[in-house]
């Protein structure tokens, strides 16, 4: 299987105009079989609450069933359970669906298959959910852009609810401009089609991919590849006054260029392209900013700060070496820390008598090390150990608020972490200036 995946990719890198005809073959018990070996074996379950293990029971029969019905084009994916989780530092939450198991399965292999086809496709400026690449690439891009071309604005756009604005009909077309295959355009209007379960309500799916599903992102990443990246490349891009570069992981993407003509062009024409394809900007968190090197030399002689916009994360913006050279400077955004810690919080509140110190500290351990090994760039140790130290505070108010009576003071909790250390704040990913 690996094989016949790596040879569609040989074909989609040699030629980029080649329709792809048949591909469904590829989706059989063999791939299933791998498919299913990949899901999270704690992922939570679908409006069918069967979980992983209990799928695995009986894996043979239930994955021919399941091809049975493929074959027979019987196959009819069930709608995603949906469920609501908070956006970091808004009061929003954030619609995610849950598909089933074996809903899951099938995604995956269909992402196997458009992976290999549009990874040669995608262009440079694209990050997000591709393998071999991720949010520190696109950083560092950012960085290099900044640092080492004569960039003086950056545009921070917002596609308003693009997973539940995605245009069907329109993703279907743009997928045709390289797959010819009917069985596979089906299946992809399947899960576009299912619907959602919410509150034990079905609703109809007309527009949108939602989130949480496995090949979600990569249906986002191909209608935006077609919306933003090529038309950027190859006609956006032609007409620029001066230097300019996109960085997009996914639909979150800001712009990089030297001349404020490029810098309105870009909105007022990115606004028109977006609504061709029946997507909109968010204009409340869409802006245009005056940044870089020759706009921070200016900021130091007049006596100002530079503005900072927020990427993936981390605030950016306009800094001093050692030497006192201009640098690009990242650090966690203010929003993002607190609403981690707030999250935090409110885990040790409901958890503190359900488990054992010994397993919340594991825990802890866990989310400290994600915390060091995303936010660890060069430049940002000191928003580390805030969010360390912090995190030792709320492990201490928590660890005395399991019962009526004080578990420990300041001092033992000190020699309780001597013999049970927390992993310390250290610095993961080097951004070179």
């Amino acid at each position: 299987m690996y094989e016949k995946l790596a040879v569609i990719a040989r074909i989609a890198k040699r030629d980029k105009s080649v329709r792809f005809t048949s591909l469904i073959h590829l989706i059989n018990k063999e791939n299933l079989a791998i498919c299913f070996k990949m899901l999270a074996k704690d992922a939570a379950p679908g409006i069918d609450e069967v979980t992983v293990e209990a799928y695995a029971e009986n894996l043979d029969a239930n994955l021919e069933k399941l091809l049975k019905r493929l074959k027979g084009k019987w196959y009819n994916p069930k709608p995603v359970r949906r469920v609501y989780i908070p956006k970091p530092g808004k009061d929003e939450l954030r619609p995610l669906g849950i598909p089933t198991v074996e809903d899951k399965i099938v995604q995956m292999a269909l992402k196997r298959i458009l992976e290999s086809i549009y990874e040669y496709d995608f262009m440079e400026c694209s990050y997000g959910f591709r393998p071999q690449r991720g949010c520190h690439d696109a950083i560092k891009q950012l960085n290099e852009s900044v640092m080492k071309h004569p960039v003086n604005y950056v545009v921070e756009v917002d596609i308003r609810r693009f997973f539940d604005t995605v245009d069907h009909a329109k993703l279907l077309e743009l997928l045709q401009i390289r797959i010819a295959d009917p069985n596979i355009l089906w299946l992809v209007r399947k899960f576009l089609k299912a619907g959602i379960m919410e509150a034990g309500e079905w609703k109809s799916s007309d527009e949108g991919a939602p989130q949480g599903g496995i090949v979600s992102p990569m249906l986002a990443n191909i209608y935006l590849h077609y919306v933003l990246d090529v038309w950027f490349e190859n006609s956006f891009q032609a007409q620029a006054k001066g230097y300019m570069k996109l960085i997009r992981y996914c639909d979150d993407f800001v712009m990089a260029c030297e001349s404020k003509y490029d810098a309105d062009r870009f909105l007022a024409e990115l606004e028109e392209r977006l609504a061709e394809f029946n997507l909109e900007i968010s204009k409340e968190k869409t802006r245009s900013i005056k940044f870089g090197r020759q706009v921070w030399k200016q900021a130091q002689r007049d006596g100002v700060r530079v503005a900072t916009f927020d990427f993936l994360g981390f605030t950016h913006y306009c800094g001093k070496s050692r030497k006192g050279w201009f640098v690009m400077g990242h650090k966690t955004s203010k929003v993002r820390l607190n609403a981690k810690l707030k999250d935090n919080s409110n885990w040790f509140r409901s958890i503190r008598n359900m488990v054992s110190l010994k397993d919340i500290l594991k825990i802890v351990q866990a989310k400290l090390r994600g915390h060091f090994n995303y936010f660890g760039i060069n430049g940002n140790i000191r928003c580390l150990k805030q969010y360390y130290h912090r995190m030792r505070v709320l492990l201490f108010k928590w660890i005395n608020r399991r019962s009526q009576k004080k578990s420990m003071n300041w001092e033992q909790f000190q020699k309780y972490l001597d013999w049970n250390p927390l992993p310390e704040p250290r610095i993961y990913h080097a951004i070179l200036y």
